[in-house]
C-alpha cells in the first residue's frame, strides 16, 4: 500500500529498523536507495525487515552517493544473503541518464525472484515496455514523479505505484510556513490508475552528502485533516534563533518547545504517535539527540501517522 522512499542514511536505516513491525503489520513497503558504502546498517535494517516478514525494494544501481558507479556489492548483497527472500526485491533504476543498452545486463544478475523497475525520467518508455511485457518476473512498476502518459505503458503490471515528493518547492527552513498542505496522494493514487503510493516522507527528493549548517532548527511534522477531506498537511516548528550556525543544540529546544506547546493545544491534529513519545521525552529531559535523530522521528511520526489513518 505504501510505499515511502529513503536514501540509505544510517537515521533512515534505524527509522526503517525500528518500524519494521509497524511496517510489516500495515502491509508497507520501503524503497531503500543505498548511498553509503558501510553496508553494515542495511544488512542490519534488511534483517529487521526479513525477521519481521515484511516487503522491501532494494535499489540495485543507485544514482547517488557511493555507489553510483560500482554496483557489485549491492548485487551480491541480494544474491547471496537475501537469495532465499524473494520479499526483499532488486529495485532497477532508469532514469534520464540510463541507457536501455544496458538494461538486458543489469536485469539479467536477478532470475528467479520478483524484481520493481523504478521510473524516474526515463524517456523512452514505449521500448523500455515492449522489452519487459512477457518478463514476468519484473512485477511491479514504481513511477517517480512520472506523468500518466508515460505510465500507461505499463498497465500490464499488477503492482503500480506512483511516488511524489511533498515539497512542491525546496526552501531553507527558515523561510517555510508554519503549515502547509503536503499531499493527497494517500487518497486519490487509485482515481491516478495506481495500486499503491509512496513519498520521500518528510525529507523530499533532493539528496546531499551531508547537511549545511543549521542556522534555522526545524522540526517538521506532518498531520492528516479529517475536517478538510483528509488532506496531509505538514507543520514546521523552527527555532527563534536564525542568525548564525552555532548551538543547535539550543535551536533544537526552542522548535521543541513550540512543538509540545502545540501539542498540548486544544484541537490539535498530530497524532499521538511513538515518535512524539520520544518527542516529549526530550522535551522533559531537556535534551538534544543530534539533528539526524530529530529527523529519524519525524520520518517514523510520519510512517505511523499514515498507519493510524489506514487502520481507521
Amino acid at each position: 500500500m505504501y510505499y515511502p522512499y529513503f536514501r540509505g542514511k544510517q537515521n533512515e536505516l534505524i527509522a526503517i529498523k525500528e518500524q519494521a513491525e509497524l511496517i510489516s503489520d500495515h502491509g508497507f513497503a520501503p524503497i531503500i536507495e543505498p548511498v553509503k558504502q558501510n553496508m553494515n546498517g542495511l544488512m542490519r535494517t534488511l534483517d529487521a525487515l526479513k525477521e519481521s516478514g515484511a516487503a522491501a525494494v532494494l535499489i540495485v544501481n543507485p544514482k547517488h552517493g557511493d555507489f553510483r558507479r560500482r554496483n557489485d556489492q549491492i548485487i551480491h548483497l541480494l544474491s547471496n544473503r537475501y537469495s532465499d527472500y524473494p520479499d526483499i526485491r532488486p529495485g532497477l533504476l532508469m532514469d534520464a541518464n540510463s541507457e536501455l543498452v544496458q538494461f538486458p545486463g543489469l536485469r539479467s544478475q536477478f532470475v528467479n525472484r520478483p524484481v520493481a523497475l523504478v521510473h524516474k525520467g526515463f524517456n523512452e518508455a514505449s521500448v523500455l515496455a515492449r522489452l519487459i511485457r512477457d518478463d514476468a518476473e519484473i512485477d511491479t512498476s514504481i513511477f517517480i514523479n512520472s506523468d500518466s502518459l508515460y505510465r500507461r505503458h505499463f498497465n500490464f503490471h499488477p503492482t503500480r505505484v506512483l511516488v511524489r515528493d511533498g515539497f512542491i518547492k525546496r526552501v531553507r527552513n527558515s523561510d517555510h510556513p508554519d503549515a502547509e498542505e503536503f499531499s493527497t496522494l494517500h487518497l486519490t493514487f487509485a482515481e491516478e490508475g495506481a495500486t499503491n503510493f509512496g513519498d520521500f516522507l518528510i525529507v523530499g527528493d533532493e539528496f546531499s552528502e551531508t547537511g549545511g549548517p543549521a542556522y534555522t532548527v526545524a522540526i517538521h511534522l506532518t498531520y492528516i485533516d479529517p475536517h478538510n477531506d483528509d488532506r496531509m498537511y505538514i507543520r514546521h516548528f523552527k527555532s527563534d534563533s536564525q542568525d548564525t550556525p552555532t548551538d543547535p543544540g539550543g535551536k533544537f529546544l526552542e522548535a521543541l518547545a513550540k512543538l509540545i506547546e502545540h501539542l498540548d493545544e486544544l484541537g490539535c491534529l498530530i497524532e499521538e504517535t511513538e515518535a512524539i513519545g520520544e518527542f516529549r521525552s526530550l522535551y522533559a529531559r531537556r535534551h538534544f539527540p543530534g539533528l539526524g535523530t530529530v529527523k529519524k522521528l519525524a520520518m517514523k511520526h510520519h510512517i505511523e501517522t499514515l498507519a493510524l489513518f489506514f487502520d481507521e
